[in-house]
């Protein structure tokens, strides 16, 4: 029994469809990650997993139920979203970003309990920031950003984390810290974790299966080791890419190949 299924689902803006009847199952505890080419429609149908856009065609079901039938709230229990950016003018502490986790299990006095403050103050401590709690977001680096807002997620207790490119604009410390992170949380707790990320080579490492999407459409689902290939991904991309194996892993590793050398590899490529 799959914890999400879409079932052919397709997506618009206005009269512009960007996502034409996708069709998958991800189930409980996965790392599943969707890539592809920008305008592909990665996000909006993560935003439409998330309950923020709205069905054109199709179904989304969470735990057997369509997303439609859940409020607002209901829903929050059950999955997190963290967004590509966060403002760095929002007005509040770490501490109090990360408490606003809480808010789909609070009552109607909407008052946190002693549990509400540790559950927050553990999320803080597993991400990291716990050091930051009195400070303001604006005040913090890009990635620590992006650990609250994880944290905020972990404190919301939801089964389904939706990150949106979780690492971007991030230097490959931060990027690997983020990545860990969500690979502990997925262990710990079971979190089912679906990403979308620019990324091949992180999604490679860490994911278990792979959607790659083009112009709203599924090309590819399945193993990295079965979606990264290089003519798959020259082909989706409209680029020359190579693929080896990771020298430690032995996973995917995606290669950019530029202009001067991809002739000759297009040549050889015809020649057999």
């Amino acid at each position: 029994m799959s914890l999400i299924d879409l079932r052919a689902v397709s997506l618009q803006y206005g009269p512009r469809q960007v996502v034409r009847r996708v069709s998958l199952q991800i189930e409980q505890g996965e790392f599943f990650a969707i890539i592809g080419p920008n305008g592909a429609g990665k996000t909006t149908l993560l935003k439409a997993l998330s309950g923020l856009h709205p069905l054109h065609e199709g179904t989304i079901r969470i735990r057997q139920r369509p997303i439609d039938d859940y409020a607002k709230k209901e829903l929050a229990r059950s999955l997190a979203l963290v967004p590509q950016q966060v403002d760095a003018g929002f007005p509040f502490t770490v501490a109090e970003t990360v408490l606003m986790g809480r808010y789909p299990h609070l009552g109607l006095l909407a008052v946190e309990s002693k549990r509400d403050l540790e559950l927050a103050r553990q999320a803080m401590e597993f991400t990291e920031v716990l050091h930051l709690a009195g400070r303001r977001l604006g005040q913090l680096s890009g990635g620590e950003r992006q650990r609250v807002i994880i944290a905020r997620a972990i404190c919301q207790q939801s089964q389904i984390l939706l990150l949106d490119e979780p690492t971007a604009s991030l230097d490959p410390a931060h990027q690997l810290r983020i990545m860990d992170l969500m690979e502990r949380l997925r262990h710990r707790e079971q979190v089912t974790i679906v990403m979308v990320s620019h990324d091949l080579n992180l999604a490679a490492t860490y994911a278990d299966r792979l959607l790659l999407l083009k112009d709203g459409l599924v090309e590819k689902v399945g193993p990295p080791r079965e979606v990264l290939t290089s003519e798959q991904l020259s082909q989706s991309y409209g680029c020359t890419l190579m693929v080896d194996d990771h020298p430690q892993l032995g996973t995917p590793r995606v290669n950019l190949v530029p202009e001067k050398a991809a002739a000759a590899i297009n040549r050889d490529r015809e020649s057999l």
